[in-house]
């Protein structure tokens, strides 16, 4: 598949985003005035180091959080308009998820926790397709404590594919991987790019994976900094750290 560019259609539009959280009498400033624009297939980093805002701004891109200012349009449509109940809908029909952690349910196989999603998604995969697209299909009757760390990570990957999802988001999804098995994830993520054509946006505090990227957003400080476009892009396996 090949890259995608702003020709490809604006998924995103986000414009003077902020997000301010207030602590006792202390106000942190996550987000100030981001400007951004994610297009159709495309795969994007997003760069920084903790603290960076990269969190909340996905958050706020996946419906889970809302700014405190700005706009922000998904194909069109304005979220920052969304109520909760819209909000959720939105999150169910068009955002899969990938968080550090694996959040999958103990007393269920690999091929039930991904199941769970596909009984509530519009038009879902079968749990086993989705499996076969993270190479689990020989575990899919495991349950998450016959797993490894880095198949757990690809079966929470199958779960959030499995319904189809416009959009991939994934928050530090080898934050808690050694290298190698940090790799099979990152080329799980990369083949549902490529093969789906589902937009990515991957953050992460590793430079290294930004060589994967069509894109890179690097963050500070809640704001945009610099945005890189990669005339080649990597292959997961040749990357290391």
């Amino acid at each position: 598949m090949a890259a995608a560019s702003e020709s490809s259609g604006t998924v995103f539009s986000a414009r003077g985003v902020t997000k301010v959280y207030h602590m006792g009498e202390v106000d942190v400033h996550a987000l100030r005035g981001v400007d951004l624009d994610l297009y159709a297939g495309e795969f994007v980093v997003l760069l920084g180091p903790s603290g960076s805002g990269k969190s909340t701004l996905l958050n706020i891109l996946g419906g889970l959080d809302v700014p405190t200012g700005g706009t922000v349009y998904y194909r069109g449509d304005r979220l920052t308009e969304f109520d909760d109940a819209a909000l959720t809908r939105y999150r169910r029909q068009h955002v899969g998820f990938v968080f550090q952690f694996y959040n999958l349910i103990p007393s269920l196989t690999a091929r039930e926790n991904v199941a769970l999603v596909t009984d509530i998604a519009a038009n879902p995969m079968n749990p086993t397709e989705a499996l076969g697209m993270v190479d689990l299909v020989p575990r899919q009757n495991h349950f998450p404590s016959q797993l490894s760390g880095g198949e757990q990570q690809r079966v929470a990957i199958a779960r959030a594919v499995a319904k189809n999802p416009a959009v991939l988001l994934c928050d530090e999804p080898t934050g808690a991987l050694d290298v190698h098995t940090g790799i099979l994830v990152l080329e799980a993520i990369a083949r549902i790019n490529q093969e789906l054509g589902t937009t990515t946006a991957v953050i992460t505090h590793n430079a290294v994976i930004a060589d994967m990227a069509d894109r890179v957003i690097s963050i500070s400080d809640g704001t945009i900094v610099h945005v890189h476009h990669n005339s080649s892009k990597r292959a997961a396996s040749e990357l290391t750290w």
